[in-house]
């Protein structure tokens, strides 16, 4: 009886050494309170797993500056990886996938194994509801007059506002989007391919339901273009220029991209069954 009882322990320690630790990075407005449900969630499926629910810029700093807030995210990503030499996975939700990858490209010998972006602006953002809380009479067409200025870029959403009409400003004023997509070349473009590079799977999830992210595919980098229709991501430069790695990620398929209707952008992380389907898969 104690053998049996010993050997159910070891295989359960055995079984726990499998899932690779997780750090979760929040969305815009929020903090890690908001992403409790789904951290007990991979607790309970995953037991054993070590998640890190990263509680830097919550609220109303979550509109700080986008690079301000990647390097501590990006540090933060640094040290956990340097406790877990085998391998980290990191998730990022909304605002937080997207500055979660671009201090994975800033960390030029990480050991993410996994990056999954949840519903998150890749290709930036148009559409103004989700900001109405801030800028209540803020309108998506002039809302370029507030972003692409010095003040506009001191915010967050400033950085990755993407206006398809105004693209000259966008390339002049947006100091973070055009720079992590290797749009504007840089003394850092070769090593922020190199970090996307490093992934041994990329996970691009999001869904026509979403009613935040606009468009919608821009979480699979797909965007807008001057008529306003979206252009899928493999007949844009950054995919056929590999501007990123994208190109060498898809060919090596280690890219993945899920579209998975009828969910709202608040539910991506809170419904059970959407996580199970989307999330678990991928946390190996």
């Amino acid at each position: 009886m104690r053998i049996k009882h010993l050997l159910i322990v070891c295989m359960y320690f055995i079984g726990s050494l499998a899932y690779r630790p997780v750090v979760i990075i929040h969305g815009i407005l929020s903090g890690a309170e908001s992403m409790t449900l789904l951290v007990r969630h991979i607790e309970k499926l995953h037991p054993g797993t070590v998640v890190y629910n990263c509680d830097k810029f919550s609220g109303w700093y979550s509109l700080e500056n986008a690079w301000r807030q990647v390097e501590q995210i990006r540090d933060y990503i640094g040290q956990i990886g340097k406790l877990h030499p085998e391998g980290i996975i990191v998730l990022g939700y909304s605002q937080g996938g997207l500055l979660a990858r671009a201090a994975i490209q800033s960390l030029s010998n990480h050991n993410v194994k996994t990056f999954i972006s949840l519903s998150s602006p890749q290709a930036g953002q148009y559409g103004t509801s989700f900001l109405h809380l801030i800028f209540p009479d803020l309108a998506a067409k002039t809302a370029f007059e507030l972003f692409y200025s010095r003040v506009g870029q001191h915010t967050s959403v400033g950085g990755y506002w993407n206006d398809p009409n105004e693209q000259a400003l966008y390339m002049q004023y947006s100091e973070f989007l055009p720079l992590i997509n290797n749009e504007k070349i840089s003394s850092n473009s070769t090593s922020f391919k190199m970090g996307m590079e490093r992934l041994n799977k990329l996970v691009l999830i999001g869904g026509p339901n979403d009613d935040v992210i606009t468009p919608w595919q821009s979480s699979h980098f797909s965007y807008f273009n001057e008529s306003l229709d979206v252009v899928p991501f493999y007949k844009l430069p950054i995919y056929m220029n590999d501007s990123i790695g994208l190109k060498t990620l898809l060919e090596d398929e280690r890219l993945i991209i899920i579209v998975k209707p009828f969910v709202h952008h608040l539910s991506w992380h809170t419904n059970k069954r959407v996580i199970n389907e989307v999330i678990m898969p991928y946390l190996d």
